[in-house]
């Protein structure tokens, strides 16, 4: 499965959701639409993503959350897969699109590359729901009650490793964050 066919996917699933991306998936989600509710999270701290979206789902328990991560990123958050599971917040999906690199610092391989099981992590630490999908099809069945039971969900995507250069954010992250909060009726 490649990434981008990932987002396209999530993208025809999607309704008016906050999408937060972060890393690879910052790069590429902005292709699939624009929407207020997105947060392309460039630049971004690696590993910050869940947390940001921990604590939107959170404060606004009425909007479901998506966090786009990377494999990379989850490494180095590993943590929130508890603080999420002890929140359980229902309206908080994390999506984990792992390639097995650090795509976007020049395609070094992740430590424990192929073996990590994160949906295996996230289980243990008392998530609702967490899948490991590896095919279109699965993905695809997946999404819907990603999308809209309660959550909070995780989904490990075994993605095909395609290093990704980190482009500048399309518009500052002030004004980005200002649109999301008129599109989350805050304004």
């Amino acid at each position: 499965m490649r990434t981008d066919e990932c987002l396209a996917k999530l993208a025809e699933f999607r309704t008016d959701e906050v999408v937060i991306a972060a890393m690879t998936s910052a790069v590429l989600w902005p292709a699939h639409g624009s929407h207020p509710r997105d947060l392309i999270y460039v630049p971004s701290t690696m590993g910050g993503a869940p947390a940001l979206g921990l604590g939107l789902a959170l404060a606004r328990p009425e909007v479901r959350v998506i966090v786009l991560n990377g494999d990379g990123s989850m490494l180095m958050s590993l943590g929130c897969l508890v603080s999420i599971a002890e929140q359980a917040p229902p309206n908080l999906a994390l999506v984990v699109l792992d390639n097995g690199m650090y795509a976007v610092t020049g395609g070094q391989p992740t430590p424990g590359a192929g073996r990590i099981d994160f949906a295996q992590m996230a289980t243990a630490a008392g998530w609702r729901s967490a899948r490991r999908l590896a095919t279109p099809d699965a993905w695809a069945a997946a999404l819907p009650e990603l999308l809209r039971a309660p959550g909070p969900h995780f989904a490990q995507l075994t993605v095909a490793p395609e290093p990704t250069a980190i482009t500048p954010p399309p518009e500052p992250m002030g004004d980005r964050l200002a649109r999301l909060s008129v599109a989350l009726g805050k304004r």
